[in-house]
């Protein structure tokens, strides 16, 4: 790991294409500026990690899998309901005389 000591308005790059900047710094917070190409990826580590997980999970979804959740997808679109109530069908209803 490289450690770099950097002040306000002070930058570091990564390669040619990635600059970093720190902007403000407040009490035990840095806040940090990333210019960056549209094409790389840019995320606050907890998010890439979710990302990374819900990736890995997608991965080892078998055909039969997705076919369930495609299954039950079009089951909500059309009302869900197979007893021949409708999605609107809430019971009963009172008289109203």
């Amino acid at each position: 790991m490289l450690v770099l000591s950097r002040q306000r308005d002070e930058a570091i790059m990564i390669g040619d294409e990635v600059e970093i900047t720190v902007v403000d710094i407040r009490g035990d917070k840095v806040r940090l500026g990333i210019t960056a190409p549209r094409h790389i990826q840019v995320h606050r580590k907890e998010v890439y990690e979710a990302i990374k997980r819900e990736n890995e999970q997608a991965a080892k979804l078998r055909p039969a899998d997705v076919a369930d959740v495609v299954k039950k997808d079009r089951e909500t679109k059309q009302g869900g309901v197979k007893d021949g109530a409708g999605p609107n069908d809430a019971g009963p209803r009172p008289s109203s005389g």
